[in-house]
């Protein structure tokens, strides 16, 4: 027995405890990096993506006198006010992703299939007017077709009567040609890589060419088509900016979100926090419909034979080229409007004839710190999505776990949110101690990090993805540790991807209105803000060339961009 209890002694002293194995482990995990890193991230998160939300949550259920109340969802429901902008939210969301869906596709269709002319050139068309912001878009429509717009004067001076861009119609148009993009993109790759022994088996049992589309073709990219239709639905549902300049009383949800904390007469945080939550449940609850009917319908394919060229004579060519690039001209004329007018002589609000510098002169001495700001803030946010987004990535892919599939999922609801609703949540949140930011450009700064980040972790993962492991395996076997392995060998190359994807995060960044527009105050206005202000105020001159600095520095960083991969352009 003596010897007994003194074994179990000397083995007590060897072996230590369960409770001190996990200790130690946990000491051990504190000083390792990466799970620092994860720490950090996790910390940040919670801090700027978490806690907002839950505030805004819990200010949706405040009463007036501070007390707990359900009222605000119960006047939700039963004023036909707020029912309507939620309903029009739908129709125009809806309609514009069908507008988007009938351009699109068939475009896409086109550019894949058949050998037309000048393909580059209209890409670059394409891409040009998807990345410019989409209330430049409508103030360009409202110089063309608006009341007294260059278009609705000519047609009228022909006699006939045709109606303005402002209202319902106009909004819908206006996001169909802005966004169609996203469904020309997504389809153009998925029918590049297409089985096409799939179609040749249907078309040797007799189908029509019609048929052979609809019930093979169509199908098999129905889960690409989705996802840029979701990401047409999602964008058209949650812009501030094109309802708010053509709506001309046609409310939208974001619009009464805007207005009810805004209000000059002393807001309503509690509804605009109310509409704020209902805009985040009905956006998730379409994203995860999408994704419940893309799981019922996936299909996989070898991918060993994918289409080639149709060639055609030179006058189907140039016909095809014709039909192809009328799209393309009539989703850039926005931009080309706000340049040319840009150097169109003004009187105030009225556009006279012959052309001088004068709006830019103006620019340049009464808004100089928009511009200023503009760039300043971007440049800021953009250092921080690339340092941020090389680490997250990283732990995204070579680190997985329950613990980072988690912090992909919290990174990624910023990414479905309605600016304004990240705005009002970020001022209900840091409004009061013990973190105050309300007012200061670093909540902007917070902002465009939160909601732009994922474009850089995106492209990162991806490239991640096709680096080999035994590189970074090589580097730490001969003693390098993995820290300095990650900085000097895997975020070298890792750079291309990470450019792209920064500089795409770039171009959003300078564009971005909505949540802009809740948390700026006059010291911090940026130049999308000052556009929108210059437009309400009928400058049309100064808003024109304001908008023509943004769409010159959207076409250098996507010609960079181009550069930079090669010519395969930006991933979106």
């Amino acid at each position: 027995m003596a010897a007994a209890r003194r074994l179990s002694i000397v083995q007590a002293r060897v072996e230590p405890n369960p409770g001190n194995v996990i200790w130690q482990r946990l000491l051990f995990k504190k000083w390792d990096f990466w799970t620092a890193v994860t720490l950090v991230v996790y910390l940040l998160l919670c801090v700027f993506v978490v806690y907002p939300l839950v505030t805004l949550f819990i200010n949706s259920f405040i009463s007036e006198e501070g007390g707990f109340t359900i009222e605000n969802y119960i006047t939700f429901i039963s004023l036909k006010y707020y029912r309507v902008a939620l309903l029009n939210s739908f129709m125009v969301s809806a309609l514009a992703t069908i507008g988007a869906i009938l351009i699109g596709v068939p475009l896409a269709y086109l550019s894949t299939r058949y050998a037309i002319k000048f393909k580059g050139l209209m890409q670059i068309m394409i891409v040009m007017s998807l990345l410019s912001p989409p209330f430049i878009g409508a103030y360009s429509w409202i110089l063309l077709m608006g009341n007294n717009g260059f278009i609705t004067r000519f047609i009228r001076d022909l006699g006939i009567s045709v109606p303005s861009i402002y209202g319902m119609h106009g909004i819908v148009f206006v996001f169909a040609l802005q966004f169609y993009p996203h469904i020309f993109l997504y389809v153009s790759g998925a029918l590049k890589t297409i089985d096409t022994s799939l179609e040749e088996a249907s078309e040797s049992l007799g189908m029509t060419s019609w048929q052979r589309l609809r019930t093979v073709t169509l199908p098999l990219i129905f889960p690409t088509l989705s996802a840029g239709a979701l990401m047409v639905f999602m964008a058209s549902f949650a812009d501030f900016g094109t309802p708010m300049l053509l709506g001309q009383g046609f409310k939208v949800l974001p619009i009464l979100a805007y207005e009810q904390f805004v209000s000059e007469m002393g807001g309503n945080p509690a509804m605009a926090s109310t509409l704020s939550i209902i805009l985040i449940l009905f956006s998730t609850s379409v994203l995860f419909t999408q994704r419940y009917f893309v799981a019922r319908k996936n299909f996989s394919m070898t991918g060993m034979r994918t289409p080639k060229l149709i060639p055609l004579k030179p006058l189907a060519k140039t016909l095809l080229t014709i039909v192809a690039f009328i799209p393309a001209c009539i989703s850039i004329l926005p931009q080309l409007t706000v340049i040319l007018t840009s150097f169109i002589k003004t009187k105030g609000p009225v556009f006279q004839s012959g052309f001088s510098l004068d709006s830019y002169r103006e620019v340049l001495y009464r808004v100089p710190r928009s511009i200023i700001h503009t760039y300043s803030y971007s440049i800021l946010s953009i250092i921080i999505m690339v340092a941020g987004g090389m680490l997250i990535s990283y732990i995204l892919v070579r680190r997985k776990s329950k613990l980072t599939a988690a912090l992909d999922g919290i990174l990624m609801i910023p990414y479905v949110m309605p600016g304004t609703v990240l705005g009002i949540s970020l001022i209900i949140a840091f409004n009061k101690p013990p973190i105050v930011l309300t007012g200061t450009w670093i909540i902007l700064v917070i902002a465009y990090v939160v909601r732009k980040i994922p474009y850089t972790i995106r492209s990162s993962t991806a490239i991640l993805h096709q680096l080999d492991r035994s590189v970074e395996e090589a580097s730490i076997s001969l003693g390098v540790p993995p820290m300095k392995t990650f900085f000097k060998t895997t975020g070298r190359l890792m750079a291309p991807g990470v450019i792209s994807g920064a500089i795409l995060s770039w171009i959003t960044t300078i564009n971005e209105l909505s949540s802009t527009l809740v948390l700026y105050y006059g010291a911090t206005a940026t130049i999308s803000v000052t556009i929108y202000s210059e437009v309400f105020t009928s400058n049309y001159g100064t808003g024109a060339a304001l908008a023509s600095i943004l769409t010159l520095s959207t076409l250098i960083s996507l010609l960079i961009a181009n550069k930079l991969s090669g010519g395969k352009g930006l991933s979106l």
